[in-house]
């Protein structure tokens, strides 16, 4: 491993996990001008990262900033972090943050880039941050957005939200994450903003299994549509502001992740549309889909506050395999012959 060289007077920021959405975040920090560390399980990649400026499992062809480096050390990674950043597998969260929480500087903004909620407990990403670190929600912090990883780590523009309980919290990690192709907002609604990105990727799953069928436009914008009414009638009865899922985090990131074949539940669901078991889908995809996880503890809460979800709840069968993919769409617009009101 190279020795870093520090960048003076940079803001330090670690990132803990070197997927294609670690690395593109990380990649996007320092482009805004940060000292960015990098935590890889495995030490081949951290050394590529390093040496090479690139992550070929994830990022292919795309060159990393000189002031990006990797560790598979996470002492290393963490030591003098103002901000740190978690990029791992949503089911993972809590017992990686048993590892680091004893590690993690005591003054440490953490900032979840997740999109998932944890099976058993249903508890959001940020919720198992508190719960496990013991910190103030203060500091505290989650992102999200129309991130498609491939998409932004070549520079085409888009734009996030971060989300916090301070905003001022929230202003500081958007002022970081903010750079020439990448612009973040903020808002104060956790709640909302977390939800709509662990909800849009059950309704791209969806639109994925009925793109892996054959069904047309029609069927996918129908889909959206009513999908958009779920997320927003799930996200409020648990406290969310009904224009969070109108903004960034809900409607921009769902139009994003349904649209495109770089989605990873998109192509889930394609799979799944194309007569693919759970299993061999599992199988087949390299990285998580988040969607698929997530499933199983939304359809428990969203019972727990009555919340109607057709379109997640044939989501479901499909994936149970008690639904063949060809008979979902005329059940994913209504449970009911009789007419329905539209919100």
């Amino acid at each position: 491993m190279p020795i870093r060289l520090p960048v003076p007077g940079a803001r330090r920021i670690a990132v803990l996990g070197a997927g294609s959405w670690g690395t593109t975040f990380s990649k996007v920090l320092a482009d805004g001008g940060a000292d960015v560390a990098l935590w890889a399980r495995r030490a081949e990649v951290a050394r590529e990262i390093s040496q090479s400026k690139r992550n070929s499992d994830y990022l292919p062809g795309i060159n990393l900033p000189r002031n990006l480096w990797s560790s598979p050390r996470l002492p290393e990674v963490l030591d003098g972090a103002e901000y740190v950043f978690i990029s791992v597998p949503s089911q993972t969260l809590r017992g990686n943050l048993q590892i680091v929480r004893d590690i993690i500087p005591p003054d440490a903004i953490v900032v979840s880039l997740m999109k998932g909620v944890e099976r058993g407990s249903g508890l959001r990403m940020s919720e198992v941050i508190q719960q496990e670190l013991h910190i103030d929600v203060d500091r505290i912090a989650v992102t999200s957005g129309p991130n498609l990883a491939l998409e932004i780590a070549k520079q085409q523009p888009t734009a996030a939200v971060v989300s916090s309980a301070s905003l001022d919290t929230a202003t500081l990690i958007a002022t970081a994450a903010t750079n020439s192709y990448f612009r973040s907002y903020v808002n104060t609604d956790v709640i909302g903003t977390e939800f709509g990105g662990v909800l849009k990727n059950l309704i791209a799953v969806a639109i994925g299994i009925v793109d892996g069928v054959g069904y047309g436009e029609n069927t996918k914008a129908s889909i959206i549509t009513r999908g958009l009414v779920e997320m927003t009638n799930f996200a409020v009865a648990y406290g969310a502001r009904p224009e969070t899922l109108s903004g960034l985090a809900g409607l921009g990131d769902l139009i994003a992740t349904c649209e495109s074949a770089l989605s990873r539940n998109n192509t889930a669901g394609r799979l799944l549309g194309q007569g693919y078991t759970f299993s061999d889908v599992v199988k087949q995809m390299n990285q998580t889909a988040e969607g698929l996880s997530s499933v199983a503890p939304i359809l428990e809460l969203a019972r727990a506050k009555g919340v109607e979800m057709p379109i997640v709840a044939q989501v479901a069968l499909v994936l149970a395999g008690t639904m063949d993919p060809r008979d979902i769409a005329p059940h994913l617009t209504t449970d009911s012959d009789e007419p329905q009101p539209e919100s």
